[in-house]
């Protein structure tokens, strides 16, 4: 079995498992020269750099701070989410606009990007993709050839959803073109399904999926073996433009589960992937040390990182998995999004608190600096 999936199993059945700001008088540099790429940054995205598609905490200036003039990459970074819904081209082209700079597909891992290692395992079988944005694109993209949206999937059966009736829009195309027949749909077993990003209709998904996960991939038919289920990340909540968090696809895992222990005999199953799994952290150093390396980068020395640094607004998600992942990882919690407390967090403190995204790209800066210097 893949190695990534088999880290990403401790998650089926999921179990329930100050420093003080640095003065922003500092303006130091790093040398790319000198200094080879011996650190990395991964940013979360929803609360560190974004509230909604607003940047926050000086995010644009934070960032332009990691490019030479030319717009090559000093500092390889990336941005680490477990938000998702588009595909990684599109993600990076929409962060490009939004916050001045220029990010490339290769800097954004969200939290399905992993399913593209299931490829092989499902490439030509008949798999369901939910979620808001364009989850069946995304899936097509990673080179499933037999994806359906859930919205698609559930418009071929008649009265699979009671409350359709009450419901205004019934059926969002998400960029996947490839329509199929009725009898097609209706004749194949889905063999998984893939919850992408945060499903828009909860009613309808869960009903569906539980007719799905039931009867072997046949709604409507008898009783079957459970198809193969894969989420994206299991965050309960999150941050938005809200004041308060907003409940996430933990929170629609919960409610799915608890649905389907209560009306079939034997409990769910699922594999869900995302931060704060040590093997996101792992696959985010590999994928900075591809960063480091390639025609983004103005200095493509040494793979070698000493510190790789996690900025997060999370301390259950983004914290956490830092802290689970270990060296070199060093955390830098934010008080823009879900933690807005005083002091470091209780149960997952970070290695630092600070304010604001540019106040940790700052004290990242000069720290480092200072490592040069003693170096020197």
């Amino acid at each position: 079995m893949n190695h990534l999936l088999i880290l990403a199993r401790n998650s089926l059945r999921r179990r329930n498992f100050n420093l003080r700001p640095p003065s922003r008088s500092f303006s130091s540099t790093i040398s790319p020269e000198s200094n080879r790429s011996s650190f990395g940054i991964a940013f979360d995205i929803d609360g560190v750099i974004l509230l909604g598609s607003s940047p926050v905490g000086g995010s644009p200036s934070a960032l332009r701070r990691l490019y030479d003039d030319s717009g090559a990459l000093k500092i390889p970074f990336l941005f680490l989410t477990n938000g998702g819904g588009l595909p990684e081209s599109k993600r990076a082209s929409e962060m490009s606009h939004l916050l001045g700079v220029q990010v490339s597909p290769l800097q954004v891992i969200q939290a399905h990007s992993p399913f593209r290692k299931l490829v092989n395992r499902f490439e030509n079988e008949l798999v369901v993709a939910a979620g808001k944005g364009e989850p069946a694109a995304v899936m097509s993209n990673y080179g499933f050839k037999n994806v359906i949206s859930m919205d698609e999937y559930a418009s071929y059966f008649d009265n699979i959803d009671p409350l359709a009736p009450y419901k205004k829009l019934m059926f969002r195309q998400d960029g996947h073109k490839e329509l199929r027949s009725r009898e097609d749909v209706l004749s194949q077993r889905v063999q998984a399904a893939f919850i992408v990003s945060d499903p828009v209709d909860w009613s309808r998904d869960i009903q569906v999926l539980c007719d799905i996960l039931r009867t072997g991939g046949l709604p409507g038919k008898e009783i079957g073996p459970q198809p193969h289920l894969y989420i994206a990340n299991d965050d309960l909540d999150y941050q938005t433009e809200f004041p308060t968090e907003r409940l996430g696809m933990g929170a629609f895992r919960i409610a799915l589960e608890s649905i389907f222990n209560r009306i079939h005999e034997k409990p769910l199953e699922y594999t869900s992937f995302g931060k704060p799994n040590p093997f996101v952290f792992k696959n985010a150093e590999d994928v900075l040390k591809e960063i480091a390396t390639s025609p983004y980068s103005s200095n493509q020395g040494s793979h070698h990182f000493k510190t790789l640094y996690m900025i997060g607004d999370n301390p259950k998600i983004d914290i956490r998995g830092a802290r689970q992942a270990g060296t070199p990882w060093f955390s830098i919690l934010t008080r823009t999004g879900v933690f807005k407390g005083k002091d470091n967090h209780s149960e997952f403190p970070a290695d630092l608190v600070v304010d604001t995204v540019e106040e940790a790209v700052d004290f990242i800066l000069t720290r480092e600096s200072a490592k040069q210097s003693l170096l020197s």
